[in-house]
C-alpha cells in the first residue's frame, strides 16, 4: 500500500488536525486513543498546540517510540520534552514512559512487559497503537532504528535496547513488528534539508531503516512541512 503524502505550509496545524481526527475516531470506535509519541524538536510545537485543545484526554493512553539512556529530567530525554510540551498541560489519563535511567536491557524488557500487559487488557496478541508518530533522521533512521544496528534484524520482540555506534551509546526503541502492527503511522518531518532523504525513502531500495515502516493492516502518512 502506498503512503499518503501530505505537504503543507502550516505544518503544526496540519499535524494537530491529523492527530485530533485519529483520536476522535479511535475513541468513538474503541473507547480509547492509543498513541506513541516521538522525540526530537519537530513534534514539540505540535504537542504544545494540541495540549491547548479539548481532546478527551481521560481516554488517551500514551507510550513512547524510543528513548535515550538518560534520566527523565535530562534535557536529552524524550519523556522530558513531551512532559514539558504536552503531558503537564493536557494531563492524559495514562502515560507509560521508558526508564532510560536504568540498564538498557532491563529498560527494554520492562517496557516490553508494559506493552504486553496493555495488549492483554485489550485482548490482543501484540499491542496495537491507534497512531505511532515518527521522525526522520538525516541518515534515514526513525525511532532509534539506526542504519547497521542490531535492532533492524529483530523479528519477535516489541522493544529492544539498541547500541548505536555513531553515538557510542544505547537507545531503547520500538521494533518493526510493533510499529508495523499499528492502525496508523505518521512521519512528521518539517525540515527542507531532508528532502533528498525523504525522496529516497519513498522510492525504496536504498536501504534506509525508514523504508521498512510498512503497516501490515494500517495506513502510513507522511506529513511534510514546506
Amino acid at each position: 500500500m502506498n503512503p499518503e503524502i501530505i505537504r503543507t505550509k502550516q505544518f503544526v496545524n496540519t499535524a494537530v488536525a491529523y492527530i485530533e481526527t485519529a483520536a476522535k475516531q479511535a475513541i468513538g470506535e474503541r473507547g480509547f486513543f492509543r498513541i506513541a509519541l516521538s522525540g526530537g524538536n519537530t513534534p514539540r510545537p505540535v504537542y504544545k498546540t494540541i495540549a491547548q485543545k479539548d481532546c478527551q484526554w481521560a481516554k488517551w493512553i500514551i507510550t513512547f517510540g524510543d528513548e535515550r539512556c538518560v534520566p527523565p529530567a535530562d534535557e536529552q530525554s524524550n519523556f522530558r520534552m513531551a512532559s514539558e510540551s504536552l503531558l503537564a498541560l493536557a494531563k492524559p489519563a495514562e502515560v507509560y514512559r521508558i526508564q532510560g535511567e536504568i540498564d538498557p536491557e532491563q529498560a527494554a524488557t520492562k517496557y516490553q512487559d508494559i506493552l504486553h500487559s496493555l495488549a492483554t487488557r485489550f485482548n490482543e496478541t501484540r499491542y496495537t497503537h491507534d497512531l505511532i508518530l515518527l521522525g526522520l533522521g538525516g541518515d534515514g533512521h526513525t525511532a532509534s532504528l539506526f542504519p547497521q544496528t542490531a535492532a533492524l534484524q529483530e523479528t519477535q520482540k516489541d522493544v529492544v535496547s539498541n547500541f548505536v555506534p555513531k553515538f557510542n551509546t544505547y537507545r531503547i526503541t520500538f521494533t518493526y513488528p510493533l510499529i508495523n502492527a499499528a492502525r496508523r503511522v505518521a512521519f512528521l518531518v518539517n525540515d527542507p534539508s531532508k528532502q533528498s532523504v525523504i525522496d529516497q525513502v519513498l522510492e525504496h531500495g536504498h536501504g534506509f531503516p525508514s523504508e521498512r515502516i510498512q503497516p501490515v493492516n494500517g495506513e502510513l502518512v507522511w506529513l511534510l512541512g514546506e
